[in-house]
């Protein structure tokens, strides 16, 4: 039977830590490494839902790709994040996550939501190494689709996703290069715009943003923070469980976006 530190192991494997930022917290956030793993839960956020539902389904091991500690403190009640934390200590049940790490890994966050949107010819914008294959690896990716009016490409991202709804700018020009960035990537602008797309979904998009977009001529949709990154929890999951057949993974079904459109 696999071990915490075996499915750690893996997905160090997938999402190598030296990719991930200075700043994040990724791997093991708690639990003990050898306690044996018979059910996981996969889930973009470790939340109360998806906490509580990998208890009622009796998961040893929560897996994420946001952090369930962000910043150094005390784990208390009284906040959320140390609610949580105590909450799975209490129940057994340890948490590992891969933030920035797989946004940036091949067949990570980008890569998944790049191929979400029907996207070709799929490359790295502006790699920062090779991965112990010989694969390119970044934060943003860019690539093609057929040539078309932005309110044509709209729908297909907001069904791809399966988002509410998208906030955007026209930057008056057809869509054909696309950049992604999964999650707060807007400030990564300026490299889609030199990597000559025309186009840049992403989300969490700032006022100013918006502005610098059109000014620049270029198409900008945010697609939100959770429908622009939940894509990779599906391939995160199918991973595991190929590689670890006797255990039995599960994708949260109770995580959802908390924001509404009226």
């Amino acid at each position: 039977m696999p071990t915490v530190a075996d499915i750690l192991q893996y997905i160090e494997t997938i999402a190598p830590p030296y990719m991930k930022e200075d700043w994040d917290n990724v791997g093991l956030n708690c639990g003990r490494m050898d306690r044996p793993v018979t059910k996981i839960l996969v889930a973009l956020d470790p939340f109360d839902a998806a906490c509580r539902e990998a208890k009622a389904f009796g998961a040893e091991l929560l897996v994420t790709h946001h952090a369930l500690i962000w910043k150094p403190g005390f784990i208390t009640d009284r906040n959320t994040q140390g609610q949580n934390t105590l909450f799975l200590i209490e129940n057994g049940i340890a948490h590992i996550n891969a933030h920035t790490n797989l946004d940036c890994a091949p067949g990570g966050v980008n890569d998944r939501l790049a191929a979400a949107l029907g996207l070709s010819e799929i490359e790295v914008i502006d790699p920062m190494g090779v991965d112990a294959d010989g694969k390119e690896w970044g934060l943003l990716r860019k690539g093609t689709v057929a040539e078309q009016l932005l309110s044509d490409f709209l729908p297909i991202v907001k069904a791809a996703l399966g988002c509410e709804g998208l906030r955007y700018v026209d930057g008056g020009k057809p869509v054909h290069k696309v950049a992604v960035g999964g999650g707060a990537c807007a400030s990564e602008l300026m490299d889609a715009s030199r990597a000559g797309c025309d186009t840049f979904v992403t989300s969490d998009v700032k006022y100013n943003q918006f502005w610098d977009a059109k000014d620049l001529g270029m198409n900008l949709i945010d697609a939100g923070h959770f429908y622009t990154e939940n894509p990779i929890t599906a391939c995160l999951a199918e991973k595991i469980a190929a590689h670890f057949p006797e255990v039995e993974v599960k994708i949260s079904e109770t995580h959802r976006d908390c924001m509404k459109f009226y």
